[in-house]
C-alpha cells in the first residue's frame, strides 16, 4: 500500500486535468487513502514506551531498578522493581494497541471500500485507496462519495444532483447540487473518456460551505462553485447515477480537513501527579543527603573505632565515600513513598469505575437495546470535575424529528386539544387523534388532535383549502411513489417535509413534480399547476416563494417565511388579521414551536411576463427579483407552527446540570432560526432573559463593534448595585473567572458561523471569550466542524476549566477529541462520533447521570484513595528515616524484607481498592437532587496540593509516633521471665503489627459506606497479616528455608508480651484520636454540604419513624403537624444554591445557622483570583 499522507509544501492553487494521471501525478498531491491511526508495527513500541515514559513514575521507577542492578548500594532485590514495573508498561501497552488496532480497522474498511473509476474509456472497480485526483468516477444511488469530486453529469434534468450531508454538518435533510451546463451532457462514458478540461482552484482548506475555481476546456473558462461539488462523506440519494471528477482526495478533502488529529488524554489527577512525584523525589534526595551526610560523620567518628569487627565493605576507603553509597542505598530503601503499586491501583479503581458505568441499567436505552459504554478507563474521575459542556443540536438535543403541532388559519387557531365542555384539555387528558381514513394516501403516522380543522377542510372553507393548497405547492420536496398510493417525501428540510405531510393529510396531496409542473391531489381530484419560478429560502430572504398558473390560468404568488420579513410586507387591509395572528404566533412561540407565516398574491398576465422578461436580462439577486415582483401581499393565509421533538429529558438534564455549575454552550451547523428555536424549547433561552445578543456580522470590525456593543450593555446594566456590591467592588477581585458573578441580569449570546470565523481570530478570542463567559447560555449556529473544535479549544486554553464535548455525527468528531472528555451520542447520523468518543450512550439526558452520579463518585473515590496511598505509604517508610540515626546510618531497614515487600501487595491493597471502588458520600438519588454537590469537583478541593501536604504530614506524624512510643517501652521493658525485650527482631515485629493496626483503623474511619466487601478486605488483611507473620516464624519454614527465616517462635514470643499489646494499643489510640477530633469538630463547626445532605436524611428517617409511632398511639387530629416537615418550602433550591439549609426550626434548630456551602463561593472565588495571573487575566 502507498502511504497515505506524504508531506508536501502547501499549495498555493491547484490544478487538476481529467483523465490525465501522469499530469497530475507529477504535482505529488495526497492519494484517496485516509490514516487516523497512531502506530503502525514498527513505530508502535518506541512511540508507545515514549508516551509511556512521559509519566514522570514510569521514569522514576526505571531509574530505581537502574539502581538496584548494582550490588554495592543495593539492599532490596531488583526484581521487586522490574517485575511491576513491566507489568504497569505492558498493560498499557495492550490496551494502547487494542484501541489502535481498532482504528486501523476502521481505516482498512473504509480504504477498501469500491468505487467505479472510468480508465482508459472503461468503467473499473477500484478501491477508494486506490482513486487519484483526476480520476472520473460514477456514483450511483445510496452511495458514499469517495472524494471531493467536481459534479459533472447526472441522470437528472439539468444535471441535478440530490446528496445528504449529515456527515459533514449533522443535518440530515437533503441538498441540492447542480453540474455547469456544458457538463451535463457528458451522460455516457464515451464523451467522458474524451473530456480533458483543467480545474484551477483553491489549495485544499476547510472551508465546507465555499469553493471557488475555474473550470477551462475548448478555450472557454466557466465559474465554478460550492454547488457544482460533492464532498466526501456526503451520501448520493433520489439520484440514479452521476459522474465526477476527483479534486481533492485523502486528507486534502474538506471532511478530513476538519477532523482533529487523535489526543492523548490525561486527566488533571494525572497531571498533578507527575508534580508530586517531582516533588516526593525532591523530598526523598534530601532525605537520602541527611542520611548520607550522618553516615559519613558517624563513620568519621564512630565507625573509625570498631573496624576490627565491623569493617567498611570491599572498594570503601574513607568515610566520605560511604556516606555517598549509603545516599543511595537509603534512595532505594526510602523509595516506597511512591510505589508502582499506587500506579498499578489507580488503573484497577478506573476499570472499576469503567465497568460501573456499563453496567448501569438507568442508562440503557431498551428502544434501541443501547447500554452506555466506557470506551476508555483513564478519564473517569475527570467527569467530576466537567466546568463546560459543548453540544450539538440536531440529533444530541434534538430528535430530529418535525411534527406539524398547530397552526392559525384567517385568525382562527387550530390544534389545541378541546375537551367535552369546550376548554383546553389538561395534560394526560388528550382524546384520540383526528381520524383520516377518508383520505386513502394520508399517512398513518401523521397524528393529529383537533378535529375542527378536519371538518374546516371537508366544509370547504376557502381560506383553509388555500392554506394548504400553498403548503403542497410552496416546497423543494421530491416525491417518490414506490407502489400504488404509497408516497414518500424526500425534503430538503425536516420542516418542509412536515408541512407537506400536514397538508397531505388534510386531503391536499402532493403527487410529483416535473422541471416545469407540480402535480396536487386535492380532495380525491388531480390538479396541475404550471411551474413558472421557484424564489428559494435564504439566510438574508428568510422566506421562500413559487410561482404556479392554475390549470384556469391564474398566476398566483405563494409564499412562506419568517414572520419578521412577511408580516411588514402585507398589504394594509389585512392589519387587523395580522393582529391576531401576530397574537397567535407568540403563543406559538412561548411554547418552543417552530413558526412560519404563510401569503399570497395574485398576479396579472401582462405584469408577471415583464418581470420575468427583466429577470432574463438583468439575472439579478433573488432578492431584488421578489421585491420587484411582490412588494406587497394581498392576502395573509395564516401561520404555522412546527414542534421540533427534543429528546427525553432534555430541558430537565440543561437545568440540572446549569445548577450544578456547568455551562453548556449549543455549537450547531444549523441555521440561526432553527438554533434559537431549540434554545428556547430546551428552556436554554427564556423570555425571562435581559437580553439575547445576536452577533451577525460579515467582517472583523463588525464583528468587534457587536461584541463591544454586547458588553457595554451588560456593564452598563451591572453599574447599579447588585445582591449588595457595586460591580467595580466585585470586579476588582475577580478575573473572568468570575465575570458572570459580577454582571448583574441574564443574558444569552447567539454568532453566526461567519461570525464567530473572525471571532476566533488571534486578536479577537479574548473579546469573544470574555463576552460568552459572562453570559448564561451561548448558542453558535453555522459553524464548520473545525470552528467547533476551535471554540472548545478556546476554553481550555484560556479558562483553565475541564470542557466535555458531546455529539452524534461525523461532524462533531473533531470537538470530541478535542474536548478533555468526549461524548458520542449513537443516534441516527451512524456511529463516527462514538468510534472517536471516550464515553458512549443513545440518549442526552444520561449524561446528567454520567456526571452527577459515576463522575462525582469517582472524582471522590479517587481523590479518597490518593489521600489514604500517601498517607499510609509516608506512615510506613519514614520509620526507616527516624531509625537511621539509631543504628548508624547504616542504610539497615526496621521491619524485615518480606513485611516490605507484602506491606503494599497484601496488607494494604485491597481494603483501599474496596474504598477508591465502591466508596459513596451520598447516595445516587441526592447526588441528582441536590446538583451543588459537584462543585468541589469543579474547584478540585478533594485533592490538590493542599491536600497532599496535609496526608503527608498526617503521615509523618504518624511514622514519629510509631517509632518513638515503642523505641521509648523498649528501653527499659522487661519480658514476663525478666528477660530484656529490646532486641531487634521484637521491636520490627512491634512497629510493623503497630503500623497494620493503624493504618487499618484509619481506612475504616475513611470509609464512608460500607459494603460487605469491605469489611472482608480491612479485616480479611488484618487476620492474613497474623497468618503470615506467625508462617514467617515458624519452625515448618525454618526446616524447609534456614538461610531465610531464621528467627524461629519471634513473633510469637513477642506478642505473647502484655507489654507489647500495650505499646501497639498507645500507639494507635495518640495516632487515632487527633484524626477523630479533628473530624467531629469540623462535622460540628463546618459541615461539608455533603455532611449536611447526610443529616437532613437522618432527620427526615427519625421524623418518619415519630409520625409511625404517633399514628400506632391514634392521635387524631395531628395529621397537619405530622405533615409539617414535609411543607416546609425552598428545601431542595437552597441547598442546590449553595446557601445554608434550614428544614424545619425544630430539625435543624442551631444547625443550619452553621456555614454549610458558602464555603464553596469563597473558594470559587479564590480560585478566580488565583487563576487570573497577569499574563492570563482577561478583564471586562
Amino acid at each position: 500500500m502507498e502511504r497515505c499522507a506524504a508531506r508536501r509544501a502547501p499549495e498555493e492553487e491547484r490544478r487538476v486535468r481529467a483523465n490525465a494521471r501522469e499530469y497530475n501525478e507529477k504535482f505529488q498531491y495526497a492519494s484517496n487513502c485516509i490514516k487516523t491511526s497512531k502506530y503502525n508495527i514498527v513505530t508502535f513500541l518506541p512511540v508507545n514506551l515514549f508516551e509511556q515514559f512521559q509519566e514522570v513514575a514510569n521514569t522514576y521507577f526505571l531509574f530505581l531498578l537502574i539502581l538496584q542492578l548494582i550490588p554495592q548500594i543495593s539492599s532490596l532485590s531488583w526484581f521487586t522493581t522490574i517485575v511491576p514495573l513491566v507489568l504497569v508498561l505492558t498493560i498499557t501497552a495492550v490496551k494502547d494497541a487494542t484501541d489502535d488496532y481498532f482504528r486501523h480497522k476502521s481505516d482498512n474498511q473504509v480504504n477498501n471500500r469500491q468505487s467505479q473509476v472510468l480508465i482508459g474509456g472503461v468503467l473499473r472497480q477500484e478501491q477508494w485507496m486506490n482513486v487519484r485526483v483526476g480520476d472520473i468516477i460514477k456514483l450511483e444511488n445510496n452511495q458514499f462519495v469517495a472524494a471531493d469530486l467536481l459534479l459533472l453529469s447526472s441522470s437528472e434534468p439539468h444535471g441535478l444532483c440530490y446528496i445528504e450531508t449529515s456527515e459533514l454538518d449533522g443535518e440530515t435533510n437533503m441538498k441540492v447540487r447542480q453540474a455547469i451546463p456544458v457538463t451535463s451532457e457528458l451522460g455516457d462514458t464515451g464523451k467522458l473518456a474524451g473530456f480533458d478540461g483543467e480545474v484551477i482552484c483553491e489549495p485544499p482548506n476547510n472551508k465546507l460551505d465555499k469553493f471557488g475555481g475555474t473550470l477551462y476546456w475548448k478555450e472557454n473558462k466557466y465559474p465554478l462553485s460550492n454547488q457544482n461539488m460533492l464532498l466526501r462523506g456526503c451520501v448520493l440519494r433520489n439520484t440514479e447515477w452521476c459522474f465526477g471528477l476527483v479534486v481533492f482526495a485523502g486528507p486534502d478533502t474538506k471532511l478530513m480537513q476538519n477532523s482533529g488529529r487523535t489526543k492523548f488524554k490525561r486527566t488533571s489527577i494525572d497531571r498533578l501527579m507527575n508534580t508530586l512525584v517531582l516533588w516526593i523525589f525532591g523530598f526523598l534526595v534530601c532525605m537520602g543527603v541527611i542520611l548520607a551526610i550522618g553516615n559519613a560523620i558517624w563513620e568519621h567518628e564512630v565507625g573509625v573505632c570498631f573496624q576490627i569487627y565491623l569493617p567498611w565493605d570491599e572498594g570503601v576507603h574513607s568515610a566520605f565515600f560511604s556516606g555517598f553509597l549509603s545516599f543511595w542505598s537509603y534512595i532505594i530503601i526510602l523509595n516506597t513513598v511512591v510505589p508502582i503499586s499506587l500506579y498499578v491501583s489507580v488503573e484497577v479503581i478506573r476499570l472499576g469505575h469503567s465497568y460501573f458505568i456499563n453496567w448501569d441499567k438507568k442508562m440503557y436505552c431498551a428502544k434501541r437495546r443501547t447500554p452506555a459504554e466506557a470506551r476508555t478507563t483513564t478519564l473517569n474521575e475527570e467527569l467530576g470535575q466537567v466546568e463546560y459542556i459543548f453540544s450539538d443540536k440536531t440529533g444530541t438535543l434534538t430528535q430530529n424529528i418535525m411534527v406539524f403541532s398547530k397552526c392559525s388559519v384567517n385568525g382562527h387557531s387550530y390544534g389545541d386539544v378541546q375537551d367535552v365542555l369546550g376548554p383546553k384539555a389538561e395534560l394526560g387528558e388528550r382524546p384520540e387523534p383526528v381520524d383520516f381514513s377518508f383520505n386513502p394516501l394520508a399517512d398513518p403516522r401523521f397524528q393529529f388532535w383537533d378535529p375542527s380543522l378536519l371538518e374546516a377542510v371537508k366544509l370547504g372553507d376557502p381560506h383553509v383549502h388555500e392554506f394548504f393548497r400553498l403548503l403542497s405547492l410552496c416546497h423543494t420536496v421530491m416525491s417518490e411513489e414506490r407502489s400504488q398510493g404509497e408516497l414518500f417525501y424526500k425534503a430538503q428540510s425536516p420542516d418542509e417535509g412536515a408541512l407537506v405531510a400536514a397538508a397531505r393529510n388534510f386531503g391536499f396531496v402532493f403527487r410529483s413534480r416535473t422541471p416545469k409542473t407540480i402535480t396536487v391531489q386535492e380532495l380525491g381530484r388531480a390538479v396541475t399547476y404550471q411551474l413558472l419560478a421557484i424564489l428559494d429560502f435564504n439566510n438574508i430572504r428568510k422566506r421562500m416563494s413559487v410561482i404556479v398558473r392554475s390549470p384556469e390560468g391564474k398566476i398566483r404568488l405563494y409564499c412562506k417565511g419568517a414572520d419578521t420579513i412577511l408580516l411588514e410586507r402585507l398589504h394594509p387591509l389585512n392589519q387587523d388579521l395580522s393582529n391576531i395572528t401576530t397574537d397567535h404566533l407568540n403563543e406559538y412561540a412561548g411554547e418552543g414551536l417552530r413558526t412560519l407565516v404563510l401569503a399570497y398574491k395574485d398576479l396579472e398576465e401582462s405584469y408577471y411576463e415583464d418581470w420575468a422578461e427583466r429577470l432574463r436580462r438583468a439575472g439579478s439577486a433573488p432578492e431584488a427579483r421578489e421585491d420587484r415582483l411582490a412588494r406587497l401581499y394581498d392576502e395573509l393565509l395564516g401561520a404555522t407552527a412546527i414542534e421540533d421533538k427534543l429528546q427525553q429529558g432534555v430541558p430537565e438534564t440543561i437545568a440540572i446540570l446549569t445548577l450544578a455549575n456547568i455551562k453548556i454552550w449549543v455549537l450547531t451547523g444549523d441555521k440561526q432560526e432553527t438554533a434559537v428555536n431549540i434554545g428556547y424549547s430546551c428552556k436554554m433561552l427564556t423570555d425571562d432573559m435581559t437580553e439575547v445578543f445576536v452577533v451577525t456580522g460579515h467582517t472583523v470590525l463588525e464583528v468587534r463593534e457587536e461584541l463591544r456593543k454586547a458588553r457595554e450593555k451588560m456593564m452598563d446594566a451591572s453599574h447599579s448595585t447588585a445582591n449588595g456590591f457595586s460591580y467595580q467592588e466585585k470586579l476588582s477581585s475577580s478575573k473572568l473567572t468570575s465575570v458572570l458573578e459580577a454582571i448583574a441580569g441574564e443574558y444569552a449570546l447567539v454568532i453566526n458561523g461567519h461570525s464567530l470565523a473572525h471571532a476566533l481570530e488571534a486578536d479577537m478570542e479574548v473579546e469573544f471569550l470574555e463576552t460568552a463567559c459572562a453570559c448564561k447560555a451561548v448558542i453558535c449556529c453555522r459553524v464548520t466542524p473545525l470552528q467547533k473544535a476551535q471554540v472548545v479549544e478556546l476554553v481550555k486554553k484560556y479558562k483553565k476549566a475541564v470542557t466535555l464535548a458531546i455529539g452524534d455525527g461525523a461532524n462533531d468528531v473533531s470537538m470530541i477529541k478535542t474536548a478533555h472528555i468526549g461524548v458520542g451520542i449513537s443516534g441516527q447520523e451512524g456511529i463516527q462520533a462514538v468510534l472517536a468518543s471516550d464515553y458512549s450512550f443513545s440518549q442526552f439526558k444520561f449524561l446528567q447521570r454520567l456526571l452527577l452520579v459515576h463522575g462525582r463518585w469517582s472524582y471522590l473515590r479517587m481523590c479518597k484513595f490518593l489521600c489514604y496511598f500517601f498517607y499510609k505509604n509516608f506512615a510506613f517508610t519514614m520509620v526507616h528515616f527516624w531509625f537511621g540515626f539509631f543504628c548508624g546510618f547504616s542504610a539497615q531497614t526496621v521491619y524485615d524484607q518480606y513485611f516490605i515487600t507484602l506491606y503494599n501487595i497484601v496488607y494494604t491493597s485491597l481494603p483501599v481498592l474496596a474504598m477508591g471502588v465502591f466508596d459513596q458520600d451520598v447516595p445516587e438519588q441526592r447526588s441528582m437532587e441536590y446538583p451543588k454537590l459537584y462543585e468541589p469537583g469543579q474547584l478540585n478541593l478533594l485533592f490538590n496540593k493542599r491536600e497532599f501536604f496535609i496526608c503527608i504530614a498526617q503521615g509523618i506524624y504518624t511514622s514519629v509516633l510509631m517509632f518513638f512510643i515503642p523505641y521509648g517501652v523498649f528501653a527499659d521493658a522487661t519480658r514476663d521471665d525478666g528477660a530484656q525485650l529490646a532486641d531487634y527482631q521484637s521491636f520490627a515485629v512491634t512497629v510493623a503489627t503497630s503500623l497494620v493496626i493503624v493504618v487499618s483503623v484509619q481506612i475504616g474511619l475513611d470509609t464512608g459506606f460500607w459494603t460487605a466487601i469491605n469489611h472482608f478486605f480491612i479485616w480479611g488483611s488484618l487476620a492474613a497479616y497474623f497468618a503470615i507473620l506467625f508462617a514467617m516464624h515458624s519452625d515448618g519454614l525454618f526446616q524447609m528455608f534456614p538461610n531465610q527465616f531464621r528467627f524461629v517462635g519471634n513473633a510469637q514470643n513477642t506478642l505473647a508480651q502484655p507489654t507489647v499489646w500495650l505499646t501497639i494499643a498507645l500507639t494507635t489510640v495518640v495516632c487515632i484520636m487527633p484524626v477523630v477530633a479533628f473530624r467531629f469538630l469540623k462535622l460540628d463547626l463546618k459541615p461539608e454540604l455533603s455532611d449536611t445532605v447526610r443529616y437532613t436524611q437522618l432527620v427526615r428517617k427519625k421524623q418518619k419513624t415519630q409520625h409511625r409511632c404517633m399514628r400506632r398511639v391514634g392521635r387524631a387530629g395531628s395529621r397537619r403537624s405530622g405533615y409539617a416537615f414535609s411543607h416546609q418550602e425552598g428545601f431542595g433550591e437552597l441547598i442546590m444554591s449553595g446557601k445554608n439549609m434550614r428544614l424545619s426550626s425544630l430539625a435543624l434548630a442551631g444547625f443550619a445557622a452553621r456555614p454549610s456551602a458558602g464555603w464553596i463561593e469563597t473558594l470559587r472565588k479564590k480560585k478566580g483570583s488565583d487563576a487570573g495571573s497577569p499574563d492570563k487575566a482577561l478583564k471586562v
